[in-house]
């Protein structure tokens, strides 16, 4: 991938809606946009991508929709060079965080990884480690200290925080120190969003996060990705239709004819997309007509 030189965006903690509980340390923080520009992407001599431009807009929640097989969770694996990872795969084209190539070859995977954070279609939370440890964990990966005595404890207010974001805090704050794997599987969900969101990240990327929960638990975790929205860039991939018009502000329908990579069909506003569609496959999808 080529490079492209920018200034990171500033990193600081999520704001809590109404002031609820203490605010993170760190300085006030700012979404990313995050760009994709002419795609492709193989797994050995196996096109599965071709020509994707998306933007997804600082603030806002962008819907990645289509049939299975049409390159959606492989996009947003290249989104946090996850794709790299995978032996044979390879891509062409740039994947840029406020106008800086995170292909570029002097930032590190980490850093990356760091700023665009994944939640993935199956709740991981460590399950022996304490709720409480399970929020802190990311920082660890990543390097970061955080004061974990005193009456000012910065990791405290930092799991409350976070906890709170993901509206989580309620149900644990008496037995943070009960394993992660005690939780239902819509609060292990929601405990892996306050994991990623400990971090502090620019963009945070959700891979079918609903797809293994009941409804309670899916509206629980919808809820919270609207209350985040705004503060962090939200990428999420879904097969649920209603879930798209319900949590996003932006959609882009993927599909691969047959023989034929992955691309974006159509892209824009979720309403335009779902009730003014320009092409007629996107109107055969969103309405049940295939897929």
């Amino acid at each position: 991938m080529s490079t492209t030189t920018a200034a990171p965006a500033p990193n600081g903690p999520l704001p809590v809606p109404g002031n609820e509980g203490p605010r993170a340390p760190g300085p006030a923080r700012v979404p990313g946009t995050l760009a994709a520009e002419d795609v492709h992407a193989w797994f050995g001599d196996h096109q599965v991508l071709a020509g994707v431009d998306l933007v997804m807009a600082a603030g806002e929640v962008t819907a990645l929709i289509g049939p299975s097989g049409c390159g959606k969770s492989t996009f947003l694996r290249i989104l946090n060079r996850m794709h790299e990872l995978v032996p044979g795969a390879a891509l062409a084209g740039k994947i840029l965080l406020d106008g800086e190539d995170i292909y570029d070859p002097a930032l590190r995977p980490i850093e990356s990884r760091r700023r665009i954070g994944m939640v993935f279609q199956k709740a991981n939370p460590f399950p022996t480690m304490s709720i409480y440890d399970n929020v802190l964990a990311g920082l660890r990966l990543t390097g970061r200290r955080v004061k974990t005595r005193g009456k000012d404890s910065e990791a405290d207010a930092l799991v409350e925080h976070s906890l709170r974001s993901a509206g989580l805090w309620d149900e644990v704050k008496t037995r943070l120190g009960t394993p992660g794997g005690s939780l239902s599987g819509g609060q292990q969900q929601r405990l892996c969003i306050a994991r990623s969101l400990a971090v502090r990240p620019d963009v945070l990327l959700m891979d079918e996060p609903c797809s293994a929960l009941d409804p309670t638990s899916t509206r629980r975790v919808e809820e919270t990705i609207r209350q985040i929205a705004g503060e962090v860039t939200v990428v999420i991939v879904t097969h649920n239709m209603q879930q798209a018009q319900r949590v996003s502000d932006r959609c882009a329908f993927f599909l691969a004819a047959e023989g034929q990579p992955g691309h974006i069909v159509e892209q824009g506003r979720t309403d335009d997309v779902f009730q003014r569609p320009r092409d007629e496959r996107t109107a055969d999808y969103v309405n049940g007509r295939f897929g």
